[in-house]
Order: structure tokens, then C-alpha cells, then sequence
């Protein structure tokens, strides 16, 4: 998996899975700078509600 896409999925569907947040957590020591900022995106993006926790039809 890669966060890269992982987060562009996320933002085009609006929906993240709990698998794919776990991904996040396990991995979060290997990210790039890069990786981390998307991240932290994504997490901001969460609880602003505008990605939610579900899955995907």
C-alpha cells in the first residue's frame, strides 16, 4: 500500500476503512517528511468530518 494513494483515495471517495487506518498507524515510522504532512492531512480531514470512517462499495 502507499499513503499517497491511500489518501487520494480517501479524499475522491470520502470514506477511509479501518484496515487502511491501521496501515496508517503500523507504518507511520517509516513515512518521508512527505508522507508524514499527508498524514497529518488526512487525519485533519477526519475529524473535520470531510473523510469519514466506513468502506467502500
Amino acid at each position: 500500500m502507499n499513503l499517497g494513494a491511500l489518501f487520494l483515495e480517501s479524499l475522491s471517495t470520502g470514506v477511509i476503512t479501518s484496515e487502511e487506518m491501521d496501515w496508517v498507524a503500523k507504518n507511520q515510522r517509516d513515512f518521508s517528511r512527505t508522507e508524514e504532512a499527508a498524514a497529518i492531512r488526512l487525519g485533519r480531514l477526519l475529524d473535520g468530518g470531510l473523510i469519514n470512517l466506513g468502506c467502500r462499495i
